[in-house]
């Protein structure tokens, strides 16, 4: 059997889950002393405000043994994908020490509280290095930006659970599943149309980037239409800036404005890219608007996998073909992310999962313990994916795909439309079609 990338990155995901699963639900008594050891590995850093030694205080050990298991798991996998795990190894120790500094970065009070989170200080940082240092030819083998970030994926698969998506019902459906379509498409032609951005990928990686859910939707997209390194990087930074304003900003509007706590949710969680962001913002109105919005976002997230698919169809057969070219369905599967099989699959296993145990036991074992170990892992997953793109950028090339404003203009007008349609469509569907599901939350 070759291994592939999407392969390896399912297969490292399903091993992080099951290894969980039995730890955490099949046999948490014995094996309480593994536990225990996962518990301090996964332990968040501390906040500081002007010594960072703060952070870190009796975590060392913890962050000693997040990097072995990460560089285990992922040298394995590199592996498997022909890269020698020596090599693999060395540059990976940098990388490491860029996330740790990005996380450093983002557990400052300051920082904090202004939305910086450590995904953009991640690119920043990387970004800098690259371009101010250099990038020796030793680090290279470590940057597998894409392949932390897929694995990262089929973690997240896992978090989105039908029965939390069933809370919200038809109403957070409508406002996730029809403005998302709508606005991709429309800023997808605006860009073709009116900005007439040349790259097409670009294009179409902003657009998903900005409509669905943020950096996740933009590697997956990315993948299917088989966007360049730069644009890619062009996308994610776009999101992250945005996002940390939006986080503010948001917020401070609904409740200058107002506004009911369900309708600020809801549109927070359609429109906010990042789902740490979403219940960051959401957490400012309160503990309904925080559901609600994390609610939402979890029903989006499941359109990366749809988003992906019909990318997939659509590079293959209007974008890429020949006027005499037939497209047939191996191409297709060819080119469609098949790591977003894993995601899908996790959801659905853990969904059901969900529904079977307690309530109780579900939310102990599944949603606190078993997810605070994999959140943890997803969340150094895509620390190291960002580290890997800011190291791997270069400034003049990524400096080439703001030419003329084009993707800025892109993202500015796409949220436009993405704020003004899910409010709308939030205030219809919670207040004037289903009533009553609202005055339930």
């Amino acid at each position: 059997m070759k291994w592939t990338e999407d392969l390896v990155a399912i297969f490292l995901g399903v091993f992080i889950l099951v290894f969980s699963l039995i730890v955490f639900v099949v046999l948490p008594d014995s094996a309480s002393s593994i536990n225990a050891y996962l518990d301090i590995i996964t332990a968040k850093l501390g906040k500081w405000q002007s010594n960072p030694l703060e952070a870190i205080q009796d975590k060392l050990g913890g962050l000693l043994g997040m990097f072995v298991l990460l560089s285990v798991l992922l040298g394995a996998g590199a592996y498997l994908v022909k890269i020698s795990f020596l090599p693999f190894l060395k540059g990976f120790v940098i990388v490491f020490l860029v996330g740790l500094v990005s996380y450093l970065l983002a557990s400052q009070l300051d920082f904090k509280s202004v939305g910086l989170g450590y995904a953009l200080w991640a690119i920043a940082l990387g970004i800098f290095i690259s371009n101010v240092f250099g990038l020796p030819a030793w680090l290279r083998p470590a940057l597998q930006h894409e392949f932390f970030i897929k694995t990262g994926l089929v973690l997240l698969g896992a978090e989105v659970l039908f029965g939390k998506i069933l809370a919200i019902g038809l109403p957070g459906i409508f406002v996730a599943w029809v403005v998302t379509p709508i606005v991709l498409v429309a800023t997808f032609w605006f860009g073709q149309k009116v900005l007439k951005i040349k790259s097409k990928s670009l294009n179409m990686t902003i657009s998903a980037d900005m409509s669905v859910c943020g950096v996740s939707a933009a590697i997956a997209t990315g993948a299917a239409c088989k966007a360049k390194k730069e644009e890619l990087t062009t996308a994610i930074g776009l999101s992250m800036v945005f996002t940390s304003v939006m986080m503010v900003a948001l917020p401070a509007l609904i409740k200058a404005v107002g506004m009911p706590e369900i309708l600020g949710g809801a549109w927070l969680g359609g429109t906010i890219d990042a789902t740490g962001a979403v219940v960051a913002a959401g957490a400012f109105l309160g503990d309904k608007a925080m559901n609600v919005a994390a609610t939402i976002k979890m029903i989006q997230n499941i359109l990366i996998g749809v988003i992906a698919f019909a990318v997939a169809v659509y590079w293959t057969t209007r974008v890429e073909k020949g006027e005499s070219q037939k497209v047939s369905t191996m191409e297709i599967w060819n080119r469609f992310p098949k790591f977003i099989l894993g995601f899908i699959g996790a959801s659905i296993f853990f969904s059901i999962l969900q529904q079977a145990l307690d309530p109780e036991l579900s939310a102990r074992l599944i949603e606190k313990e078993l997810f605070g170990f994999t959140k943890s892992i997803r969340g150094w997953l895509f620390c190291l994916a960002f580290v890997s793109i800011g190291l791997s950028t270069n400034f003049k090339e990524l400096r080439a795909q703001f030419h003329g404003g084009k993707p800025l203009i892109l993202y500015v007008c796409g949220q436009l439309l993405n704020l003004g349609l899910t409010l709308l469509m939030a205030w219809l569907m919670f207040y004037k079609v289903f009533p009553e599901i609202t005055s339930a939350i």
